[in-house]
């Protein structure tokens, strides 16, 4: 039962790596993925809902009557949770610092293209929606696939290849390139608090955050 989930979960991530690629140079012939207007759009609200929708009654598929898989359980300790957690979170800050002075083609903030360039208050209700979007459900329905079903399934493998097995394919999984640089650390550091913890709400936390000072700092700047 163990290898069939094992192969189910990696043909999803598979697929969402494949599906996202495809959408990333399919649309860059000059310009990429995603436009920063997107974000001030129903549409996107309402489509990203419907693919996370689908998305997680995957999981919770491959997951059905092994749900301690997600991960989804009380950390060891509060405290130590909320030392690990900031502790990811200056690794991650200190890589995107790094990353950002690397003479890249495209910055990883602007391949990703969902951070606005600018404020448009007349589409605030749609930046909102979009904010519920990316700060509530795309973290808790990533992190329950990659953090929580996925470092589950891989603990045969051992500790750390599973934390690095786990990161590797959450970067992959969003089908950017430049943004690997920095994708790929934060879901080994996210990997990494889930096994300190053995939770996976301190990751749901932290990723919410994450996305919430880029959307923020990007109409704020």
């Amino acid at each position: 039962m163990s290898r069939g989930r094992l192969i189910a979960w990696s043909s999803l991530v598979g697929i969402i790596a494949v599906l996202n690629y495809a959408a990333r140079f399919s649309s860059s012939s000059g310009a990429s993925g995603n436009s920063n207007s997107d974000v001030y759009s129903y549409s996107t609200f309402a489509g990203g809902l419907v693919v996370y929708a689908f998305w997680l009654g995957i999981v919770l598929w491959i997951a059905a009557g092994s749900w301690w898989l997600l991960a989804l359980r009380r950390p060891r300790s509060i405290g130590k949770a909320v030392g690990f957690a900031a502790a990811a979170v200056a690794a991650i800050y200190v890589i995107e610092a790094i990353v950002s002075v690397l003479p890249l083609p495209e910055s990883p903030g602007k391949e990703q293209g969902l951070a606005p360039t600018h404020w448009e208050p007349a589409h605030a209700g749609a930046f909102a929606a979009n904010v519920v979007l990316y700060t509530m459900v795309a973290p808790v329905v990533e992190e329950l696939t990659f953090r929580g079903l996925g470092q589950s399934l891989l603990q045969f493998i051992g500790r750390w290849p599973s934390i690095i097995v786990v990161g590797v394919s959450f970067g992959l999984a969003h089908g950017l390139v430049e943004a690997l640089l920095v994708l790929v650390p934060f879901g080994i550091a996210l990997a990494w608090v889930r096994d300190r913890t053995t939770s996976v709400y301190p990751g749901m936390v932290v990723h919410a955050l994450f996305n919430g000072v880029a959307l923020a700092a990007a109409v704020l700047t």
